[in-house]
């Protein structure tokens, strides 16, 4: 059903075609007509985080930013959902056009600037969802969290801690936004000082939170793809100091270099996609190299077939997730990525014969 509704979304403005389609989606999965968009991946439990994975592909925040869509989006067959990025006020995000296919790479350049309703719409939507009130979770349920853009770094973390505060009661796991390019001076925070002074304060009210609510909701930080290998070691250092629950690896990246010959290259924003693929793998195995072993990383970042799963495991990434290769090809995507990753885990857990 996809491949005959993609010509019409392709046709159509990037962003209004994305809204169009979780519109379809979410009329299919009132209709029951989900059985026609895909066929649900088999199982693959996935112990990650503390959590139980029904499978291990998910699907990246940036789709579902106000939450509005996760019993659909969990229809498709994801083992775990992100939504968000969320911030504590609503804001429109930067000027359209924001949001451009470039196709000839199956690629996305993006600079929506956390355009979303505000955190507290998202806790509305997630409490309204079936997914909260089923008492059987289909799946696990991740909140992406992000700053305001008037919010200068220096009180970047009063932000930050708004939001964990009103994530926390619904949320399987937090993820910290603190590499997306399109907010202005948000990558900063990634530096050594910076993101020790945030990851501490945020550990800190973790701690308070899982006392308070009886139960501990695993905090994740995003990288960028843009990172100096000295950047790299200087991150796997705080977050070893500071026991950080995971990494996700890697936001979108702003270099071009893979879509030089694109007339799209000179927009601003963030490239995702196929190009991104060997540059965030290339962050995720060097990161996993200095990183504890019981800090698990996720692998997101120009996953377009089963192939591209397995590089991500193959570089250390305990779980993935999908965003633009799922544009390009559908929900089909998360069944050949789970059984991609199956097969491997056969494979790896059969005895040679000598």
């Amino acid at each position: 059903m996809y491949s005959l509704a993609r010509p019409l979304l392709m046709s159509l403005d990037a962003e209004r075609a994305h809204d169009r389609a979780l519109r379809w989606l979410d009329r299919a999965h009132g209709l029951g007509l989900q059985g026609l968009l895909v066929r649900p991946p088999p199982a693959l439990p996935t112990s990650a985080l503390g959590l139980r994975f029904p499978n291990p592909v998910g699907l990246a925040a940036g789709l579902d930013k106000n939450g509005a869509h996760v019993d659909a989006l969990f229809g498709l067959g994801f083992g775990f959902v992100e939504v968000g990025t969320v911030t504590p006020r609503p804001q429109v995000g930067n000027p359209l056009p924001r949001l451009f296919r470039v196709a000839d790479h199956d690629a996305i350049i993006n600079r929506m600037g956390f355009n979303n309703d505000g955190i507290d719409a998202l806790v509305r939507n997630v409490e309204r969802s079936k997914h909260v009130h089923s008492g059987a979770q289909r799946g696990i349920l991740g909140i992406n969290i992000g700053k305001n853009r008037d919010t200068a770094n220096a009180d970047a973390l009063n932000d930050y801690l708004l939001c964990l505060e009103r994530a926390y009661p619904l949320a399987d796991y937090i993820a910290v936004n603190i590499s997306s390019p399109n907010t202005a001076g948000l990558r900063e925070l990634q530096e050594e000082q910076s993101l020790r002074r945030l990851v501490s304060g945020l550990r800190d009210a973790q701690e308070r939170l899982s006392g308070q609510h009886r139960r501990r909701v695993p905090l994740l930080v995003k990288i960028s793809p843009d990172l100096s290998d000295e950047d790299i070691d200087a991150i796997a250092r705080v977050f070893n100091d500071l026991a950080i629950d995971g990494v996700i690896a890697t936001n979108t990246t702003v270099s071009r270099s893979e879509i030089q010959s694109s007339p799209l290259a000179a927009e601003a924003g963030g490239l995702s996609g196929a190009p991104l693929l060997e540059r965030s793998t290339a962050i995720l195995r060097r990161l996993r190299a200095r990183l504890a072993d019981n800090i698990p990383m996720i692998g997101v970042g120009g996953i377009s077939s089963g192939t591209d799963a397995i590089a991500k495991t193959a570089a250390g990434a305990k779980l993935v997730q999908l965003y633009s290769g799922l544009i390009y090809r559908g929900p089909r995507l998360i069944r050949e990525c789970v059984d991609a990753i199956h097969r491997r885990t056969q494979q790896a857990s059969t005895p040679t014969l000598k």
